[in-house]
């Protein structure tokens, strides 16, 4: 376990440990790139440089942060905007989210104001901040996957902060009882498939939530939790804000997606949709 990515990932692999030591090394150094390219607080990070050059000229991207963002973009187009990767400014301006930077952004700004050029770099219609806190956990643990497999590792889990993926043996996954976090909860048996879960249990402001709809702004309260299965940990965590805002809208999503969803409630209620 290694304190990464603003929580602790830990890497559990099956088969003797010398064995595999050096296939979760590699894995924890894949993880660790990805988080100082894509820290948000980093002014060294690739995406602190986005945020602060992409008004001014286009930038280059690399592999990874083209791959996560064309992810998100490709998100929020498909939820209407209820997912959306430049809500940063919004959330700082409600306190929710320190401030990166002194210099201001125009909280007006919506993913529609990222551009891609035809030679492949980016630029921003507005000041805007990219922020991948929503997306780039999944995307760093289906990395970590990919990585554990190519070193020849046919089982294990690769779990960020509750944002996780299961290969090779079935595994046992409980959640957080939204009622009592300290509790924990049996949900499902997964195998081969990726879960995550956002709740506001532990939001930083009393009563507020850090989640919040990106279309109005507004905080998603602290009334329910929910987890997404999907085949990649990039979608189910992407996914679990979508069912926060509304549901019935991210019916299309999960189906298109091949990912199914648990929203557990603080009056007791759970509901599935798939």
């Amino acid at each position: 376990m290694r304190p990464l990515l603003g929580t602790y990932v830990a890497i559990g692999t099956e088969g003797a440990e010398d064995e595999t030591a050096v296939a979760v090394d590699a894995a924890f150094d894949g993880i660790e790139n990805i988080h100082r390219m894509m820290s948000f607080h980093d002014p060294a990070s690739e995406l602190s440089r986005l945020n602060r050059d992409a008004f001014r000229a286009p930038q280059t991207l690399s592999p990874p942060v083209a791959r996560v963002l064309r992810a998100a973009l490709g998100l929020a187009r498909a939820s209407g905007g209820r997912f959306d990767p430049t809500v940063a400014g919004r959330l700082v301006a409600s306190g929710l989210l320190p401030s990166p930077s002194q210099e201001g952004v125009d909280v007006r700004a919506r993913w529609s104001d990222v551009h891609w050029l035809s030679d492949g770099r980016i630029r921003f219609a507005k000041p805007l901040w990219l922020d991948f806190g929503g997306i780039a956990k999944g995307y760093a643990v289906d990395m970590a996957v990919r990585i554990l497999w190519r070193h020849g590792v046919r089982s294990g889990i690769v779990n960020a902060g509750g944002d996780l993926r299961v290969f090779g043996a079935a595994r046992q996954i409980d959640v957080r009882d939204p009622v009592d976090p300290q509790r924990s909860i049996p949900l499902a048996r997964i195998q081969n498939a990726a879960m995550a879960t956002s709740a506001g249990y532990f939001s930083p402001i009393p009563g507020c939530s850090a989640l919040v709809d990106a279309a109005t702004g507004k905080s998603m309260g602290m009334s329910a939790s929910v987890t997404v299965c999907a085949p990649r940990a990039v979608w189910a965590d992407a996914l679990t804000k979508v069912v926060m805002v509304d549901e019935s809208r991210a019916l299309p999503l999960l189906r298109r997606l091949r990912a199914q969803a648990v929203v557990m409630t603080i009056d007791g209620e759970c509901r599935e949709w798939s």
